[in-house]
């Protein structure tokens, strides 16, 4: 029986995961839980499974959390420390689908004590790439990829040389303004942004998709995952959301991944490498379907792309810093303090700032979780202070 933890147990990914997880329940044992705000969720989760541990990532709701969970034998936990505590609860595998910065010490705990780490948080590889793999490397632990375009990526290179790859080409939906004028973009509005054409995700990941800056995120992992130079990293913008990568090889062939819009196969693949099972997600009718569309992205309209090809020719602590703004960005956004086009203009003018040297940082040898922190809250800082100074003020 393996033991499973699931560190963002009541987002869209840990639900997902939890749900594949209940059809197979003599198969898990679950140890450690995670979760935010909804305690009702989790608790449920935590009791349903018989978890050893719940925690909230939130202080202010322990009490509610143990009193859900009174009697049932789980232990209950708070805070940053509980997170990074249930990250390094003896697992085999560890789902890491926290939210955002707040998901790399745990994911680190977890790839500490050798577990086999599913990584849906992206951020981990943006802020931490080398830190993230050299622990992996110390620990004898294993990193595998769940964002449905890295899985793809990962799933087309079986039985491949890298040696032999020419690109990788992954793809967007475009998200809810893809096809809006440009010059409408200016005007939208929060609750716009947070409806998804294709996917059924979180508010941020999805407010993140209509920007591209989910994108961006992902083609900075691309690059720390497969350690492909950023040139050799394309994306497309493809409205279905069927093709979810490409891998172009030297002798000229396209590899494609295609599947529903449904991470229950990411995740599942993840959860039975090396080998396959039989999944709940849905068969593909390309006859149905009739043709594929792809677009190239407007880097002028998403300039996103453009500032992640900064930040991986910066390298050392960069992502560090991007990714810290683009939360802060986003807060003020779903906050109505700033319009959605000046999410990128605080993005860009944070990084404009230059971020903390880091000598030797794309090896892991001086990458340090405190040195990410720190340049973390550098970026966070410095967006807060361009947007309280009152510059960017596009609110809707």
């Amino acid at each position: 029986m393996r033991r499973i933890s699931v560190l963002g147990a009541t987002g869209s990914i840990g639900t997902n995961t939890l749900d594949l997880l209940a059809r197979r329940r003599d198969d898990f044992r679950i140890i450690a839980l995670t979760g935010g705000r909804n305690i009702e969720l989790l608790a449920a989760q935590a009791r349903q499974f018989g978890a050893e541990l719940a925690v909230t990532a939130h202080d202010d709701e322990y009490n509610a959390l143990k009193a859900a969970l009174a009697g049932s034998g789980v232990e209950v936990a708070s805070g940053a420390a509980a997170l990074r505590e249930a990250g390094a609860r003896r697992a085999d595998w560890v789902m890491s689908a926290i939210v955002g910065a707040a998901g790399l010490a745990p994911g680190l705990a977890a790839l500490e004590q050798g577990a086999c780490l599913a990584l849906a948080n992206k951020e981990s590889l943006v802020t931490a790439g080398a830190l993230i793999k050299a622990t992996a490397r110390k620990n004898g632990a294993r990193i595998l990829p769940v964002d449905s375009e890295h899985s793809a990526v990962f799933q087309a290179l079986v039985g491949e040389d890298m040696e032999a790859v020419e690109r990788i080409v992954i793809t967007a939906s475009g998200g809810a303004f893809r096809d809006w004028p440009a010059e409408k973009l200016a005007e939208a509005t929060l609750e716009q942004a947070m409806t998804h054409p294709n996917w059924d995700m979180g508010a941020r990941i999805t407010i993140d998709s209509a920007s591209m800056f989910n994108k961006a995120l992902e083609v900075i992992e691309t690059r720390e995952f497969f350690a492909i130079e950023p040139e050799r990293i394309e994306v497309l913008v493809h409205p279905q959301s069927l093709v979810h990568a490409l891998v172009g090889f030297r002798d000229g062939a396209l590899m494609a991944h295609l599947g529903a819009p449904d991470m229950r196969h990411a995740i599942g693949y993840a959860l039975n490498w090396p080998e396959r099972a039989e999944l709940p997600v849905a068969r593909l009718d390309l006859a149905a379907i009739g043709a594929l569309e792809f677009r190239r992205p407007d880097e002028a309209r998403f300039p996103a792309l453009r500032l992640a090809r900064e930040v991986m020719a910066a390298g050392g602590l960069a992502g560090a810093v991007f990714n810290a703004a683009k939360e802060a960005a986003l807060d003020a956004f779903m906050a109505r303090e700033i319009g959605f086009l000046d999410m990128a203009r605080v993005v860009e003018e944070v990084l404009a700032r230059g971020v903390p040297a880091l000598e030797n940082g794309h090896d892991g040898a001086t990458m340090t979780l405190d040195k990410v922190a720190a340049a973390d809250h550098m970026g966070r800082m410095a967006a807060r202070e361009i947007i309280g100074a009152g510059r960017i003020t596009g609110a809707r």
